[in-house]
């Protein structure tokens, strides 16, 4: 998802791009040499910073695999969808239940540009795109792809991964609110918060570098990140640190102070 500042350069390659920052940070080959240094820079304040990434990224996987799997979800919005590095979405969860559809949210011209590949959906299932900001959950909801493929009698996986810190208050909890009312009981709220309770000197000057190439961002502690699901039924293990959360073997060596982000899966009663 696009900050302000990235919207108005669109693809202009004379200041960093938040998608094109976090491609190249996770060794991606869609960015240019401002992202590039603005990426290193951020790596020298929090050399964990690609770790951190990746593991919010494994996160997402298996919160889809988990709705797909275990809550029976077949239908989801994925709002903030960032750069389509595969296993995507639609791709994890297809491969769970292929006629799974899946309808993609982001308004980064770099995404956009890339958006293609979000569409390869299994024959079964179907997959698309929205290009619209998190900011006019409206014009998600009016959308006539969020309208020909989300049946709004049935449940939901609502993921909204790795964006809320480029999300500044009063606007965060408004724009989740207005996400999960249409959405019927049964629905999913996956969610990953950025916080700075574990590394806080490195995290917060990592922060101060956003802010510094003009992206807003907003770290928050454990108490605000919980209460976004207040009124959901948190599913086990709860708020948690993302590497902890159901986690698989590739997790066990992950170092805790590594991490800056929760995550948690909560359901719509």
């Amino acid at each position: 998802m696009s900050t302000p500042q990235d919207r108005q350069s669109g693809l202009a390659t004379s200041r960093p791009h938040s998608a094109r920052v976090y491609d190249y940070i996770l060794g991606g080959k869609d960015h240019y040499p401002v992202d590039a240094e603005t990426g290193d820079a951020m790596c020298r304040h929090w050399p964990a910073l690609p770790v951190h990434m990746m593991e919010n990224r494994r996160f997402m996987h298996r919160a889809g695999r988990f709705l797909a799997e275990e809550c029976g979800i077949r239908q989801f919005l994925d709002v903030g969808t960032g750069l389509p590095t595969p296993p995507n979405l639609h791709q994890v969860v297809q491969e769970v239940t292929p006629e799974s559809h899946v309808v993609y949210v982001d308004n980064d011209p770099i995404v956009l540009a890339h958006a293609r590949a979000l569409l390869q959906s299994s024959a079964e299932g179907a997959t698309a795109y929205v290009d619209a900001d998190m900011h006019d959950p409206d014009a998600i909801l009016g959308s006539q792809e969020f309208r020909e493929l989300i049946d709004l009698n049935r449940p939901v996986g609502l993921m909204v991964i790795g964006i809320m810190h480029f999300i500044l208050p009063p606007d965060d909890r408004r724009l989740i609110t207005r996400l999960l009312d249409p959405l019927p009981s049964g629905s999913y709220l996956a969610m990953t918060i950025g916080t700075a309770d574990f590394a806080p000197e490195e995290v917060n000057r990592v922060a101060q570098e956003y802010r510094r190439q003009g992206m807003p961002f907003v770290l928050r502690d454990r108490e605000t990140a919980t209460s976004f699901f207040d009124g959901l039924e948190l599913q086990d293990p709860g708020v948690t640190q993302v590497h902890t959360w159901r986690p698989g073997p590739e997790q066990s060596a992950v170092d805790g102070r590594d991490i800056a982000m929760y995550g948690a899966v909560a359901r719509k009663p």
